[in-house]
């Protein structure tokens, strides 16, 4: 997803293109849930979680800090949500996933246990950026990436909400077949994406 890329992806390729000039990576942006057997991809990258016992995952990243924000001029029309029960009343800017064709499911903590909701607006795009120029426009809530959000919380053009119903998602991991890559590029591409923990 977009959000690896930015955060992930491009950062580590400083350092293995650099290094390595003989190396070509091509990295593109998809939500579907792609095959990368079927569709000759060399990994893909998702969200931490159980894949078939055929792959192989390596975690690249720490897990994600989520927000749900909306403006300033939104919530003085709607009103601020306190609770999950009170996000009925409110307009969402969803996330398309291509596959689907639906809405992204918000992960909430509702009675102490995590939940997924689906959140009901008029606007599905497929891009987080246009996700956040959306919200900072008023046409609802958003359930963004912290830190795609933090510098316009921090000039108040967005306000977050209900935090402590927001839980962590799974950090990122790189996704391949078992027994598919013996590459040394490959390797290296590994090495330098592996998640150290740090930070």
């Amino acid at each position: 997803v977009e959000h690896a890329a930015k955060t992930i992806l491009l950062p580590a390729m400083r350092t293995l293109l650099k290094s390595h000039p003989e190396i070509d990576v091509q990295i593109l942006i998809d939500y579907s849930l792609t095959d990368v057997v079927s569709e000759s991809f060399d990994a893909s990258v998702r969200l931490g979680g159980a894949m078939g016992k055929d792959m192989i995952a390596v975690r690249i990243g720490p897990d994600i800090p989520m927000a749900i924000v909306g403006s300033p001029e939104y919530f003085s029309g709607q009103g601020v949500p306190t609770t999950v029960a009170h996000l009925s009343d409110h307009q969402a800017i969803n996330l398309c996933i291509p596959s689907s064709g639906t809405a992204n499911l918000w992960r909430l903590m509702r009675g102490g246990r995590e939940v997924k909701v689906r959140m009901e607006g008029q606007l599905l795009l497929n891009n987080i950026d246009l996700i956040l120029v959306a919200a900072i426009d008023g046409h609802g809530l958003a359930y963004l990436p912290y830190d795609q959000v933090q510098h316009a919380i921090e000039e108040k053009k967005l306000a977050r909400v209900l935090e402590k119903f927001t839980p962590d998602l799974p950090g990122y991991h790189l996704y391949y077949p078992h027994g598919h890559h013996a590459g040394t590029a490959f390797s290296l591409l590994i090495d330098v994406l592996k998640y150290n923990g740090t930070a």
